[in-house]
């Protein structure tokens, strides 16, 4: 794109980027390496009146950066990290835009998608401003909040991508419904004008990228969305919501599954009492649940997540996908895919790999604290990474409506797991740097649960048929940088939370930056098993004999519930994915502690309604709670009581 940038420039002056030495104390536990030590984030302050709502992200090839905002405007900033000094320089390059969340380059003009088209933007007269706004699709909308449209992704053949949202229900006002044409789809639209149905099952897929030539979404919690996570999207499949097979019977739909047919699977929990519908909830200890992978064997369309990402700890409202191709400029990661969480104001990585046909993966937490929800991103070519940011109507966990926020590696290697790869007896673990080989060869230093969602009309999914799965041994590589992990079994379909508490570095003994990986087993890969005369067996805790044993639920019922402190109740609420949606003292994704403390709840009401929550208690709040019925009772009554200790 030529855009020379001349007159009624906004100017705005660099922020001081520090970069300092550090000096770590592990041995005693002081000053331990932090997220910020390997990747400093800079904020772009914005000229006064510009509310940058990251709805799009583009690095332009002259160094420039494009940004659409949420409010109808695309923005050029000359000099986007201040290099050098120098001042960013903005320009707005269009306006009047419907909510575009999305940006893409080609051939020197811009695309971004609009609620209900396609546009392409043009600057023909070389003045920085786009002076031709031409539609190259549209599609209808209903006027629903909801029906936001995501993309375009620029497609190897040149032809562009397109997802939408579906809509709510009137009575139903938490069920997703495909109010008009190819809601809840994916869609190939070429340059002159032709849409192609590509597939559907989609709830709210704000985030989509290619890997490799191919498309990859990722879709957010919600009803029949158990948890998120990122689905490959060949031709023809569906991914879970229903509410698009409303248009399969369409003569170019690539997906013939009816409602009908799905319906007659699946209880879509419609029930009405006295005239009015009632909303479907998680039923605690439900007996026989529906799961993903079950109704799959029914219909062959279904496509199962590559990557569940955990509700509430890997993210709550996933967006960008974007693949780190900058050759080593930003860190250890290069050819890994970046993920972005608008919810919890957030970016995670994750590895795909290939197994059986199938893609299945890893996912890890890689960087925290952006001042807004990270809805876009995009590297320029000197490997920063820019966020464009937005929480207006959508809460996150950060601190402002909007914002726009670089990354970029200083140079020191942390301490992490590379990757993590299933193998047929466990997994091989690789990481940045040599382990100390005393504390990886003890069993002691890990622990690995499993976990599935429910596939149901009920907002989000509790993690059901939790198991705990035995370590049978561990072997280090000879030079430190990879462990051979191996269990008893895998469990397939389910996430693997697999956490590495008493893992050190061979040099300075720090602790892995991020313990915890979440690999989602689609198929068992085939190969060879390590005998176990390989492995070592080492455990540094003693099991007591002979003492009785009293189960949790006995202790919570003879034990008066003591107030923790501050200090005692942060493990529960880590550990739990309370931190996730609240804190003391400030509203975030849901209410603070001390404002649900002054609602008065007695502490079993508390309890209960961590195990099925009643989001009309909050209406001023966008995202429902989903339910808990996970987290111990004995944890849970804890967590009550310090609440209630709050209301003062």
């Amino acid at each position: 794109m030529n855009i020379p940038f001349l007159s009624k420039k906004v100017v705005i002056t660099p922020l001081a980027v520090l970069s300092a030495m550090f000096v770590w104390h592990a041995s005693n536990g002081q000053n331990l390496p932090k997220e910020q030590d390997y990747y400093t984030l800079t904020t772009l302050p914005t000229p006064e009146g510009v509310h940058l709502e990251g709805g799009g992200v583009q690095s332009l090839p002259n160094g420039s950066l494009a940004v659409a905002t949420r409010r109808g405007d695309v923005w050029i900033i000359e000099n986007p990290t201040m290099a050098n000094g120098n001042r960013a320089i903005f320009k707005k390059f269009a306006s009047g835009l419907h909510e575009p969340l999305g940006l893409a380059h080609k051939n020197g003009s811009l695309y971004t998608t609009q609620r209900g088209e396609l546009t392409k933007l043009t600057d023909t007269n070389g003045d920085g401003i786009a002076d031709e706004y031409r539609t190259i699709y549209a599609w209808p909308l209903s006027t629903h909040y909801h029906e936001y449209s995501f993309g375009p992704v620029l497609a190897p053949d040149n032809t562009f991508f397109v997802t939408t949202n579906v809509a709510f229900g009137s009575d139903e006002w938490w069920r997703g419904e495909s109010r008009v044409p190819w809601r809840g789809w994916t869609m190939k639209i070429t340059e002159d004008g032709q849409m192609e149905p590509w597939a559907t099952g989609m709830r709210s897929p704000a985030g989509y990228g290619l890997i490799d030539g191919e498309l990859f979404y990722a879709d957010n919690q919600g009803d029949w969305v158990g948890s998120g996570g990122i689905w490959h999207l060949p031709k023809g499949v569906f991914t879970g919501h229903p509410a698009g097979l409303r248009w399969t019977q369409e003569p170019n739909s690539p997906v013939k599954l009816t409602e009908a047919e799905f319906y007659e699977r699946i209880d879509i929990r419609q029930v009405k009492k006295n005239g009015r519908y009632v909303k479907p909830e998680n039923i605690i200890d439900e007996k026989d649940p529906d799961f993903l992978y079950e109704v799959k064997a029914d219909f062959s369309e279904l496509q199962l997540p590559a990557v569940i990402l955990p509700h509430g700890i890997m993210g709550i409202s996933n967006s960008q996908l974007l693949v780190d191709d900058t050759n080593g400029k930003f860190g250890p990661f290069a050819g890994q895919l970046f993920i972005g969480d608008q919810g919890q104001s957030k970016i995670m990585r994750v590895v795909l790999e290939k197994v059986k046909g199938e893609y299945q993966g890893v996912a890890f937490d890689f960087r925290s604290g952006f001042q807004s929800g990270v809805m876009r991103m995009d590297f320029d070519s000197n490997g920063n990474l820019f966020a464009g940011e937005t929480n207006r109507g959508w809460g996150s966990a950060g601190t402002t409506n909007s914002g726009l926020e670089f990354l970029t590696w200083t140079g020191r290697m942390p301490f992490e797991m590379k990757t993590a790869k299933a193998m047929p007896d466990g997994f091989e673990i690789e990481f940045t740097k040599p382990v100390d080989k005393s504390t990886a060869e003890n069993l002691d230093s890990y622990s690995v649960k499993t976990y599935l969602y429910k596939y149901h009309p009920v907002y989000g999914s509790p993690q059901t048929n939790i198991e705990d799965i035995i370590i049978k041994g561990v072997k280090v590589s000879d030079d430190g940088l990879k462990v051979r992990l191996v269990t008893e079994k895998h469990n397939r379909y389910n996430v693997h939370e697999v956490t590495l508490q008493g893992i050190k570095s061979k040099v300075g003994g720090h602790p892995v930056l991020h313990p915890t990986f979440f690999y989602t087993m689609n198929n068992i890969p085939d190969g060879e098993k390590l005998p176990l005369s390989v492995l070592s067996t080492k455990r540094t805790k003693k099991t007591s004999k002979g003492k009785k044993v009293v189960s949790r639920k006995k202790k919570a019922a003879t034990k008066k519930t003591a107030v923790l402190t501050d200090a005692q109740v942060q493990p529960l609420l880590t550990n739990n994915t309370c931190i996730a949606c609240h804190v003391k003292d400030k509203r975030m994704v849901g209410p603070s502690f001390m404002a649900i403390a002054e609602r008065g709840y007695s502490n079993e009401k508390i309890v209960e309604l961590i195990y099925n929550p009643q989001p009309k208690n909050w209406p001023e709040y966008a995202t429902p709670m989903a339910p808990m019925p996970q987290v111990p009772k004995e944890e849970a009554l804890k967590i009550a009581a310090w609440i209630n200790s709050l209301n003062k």
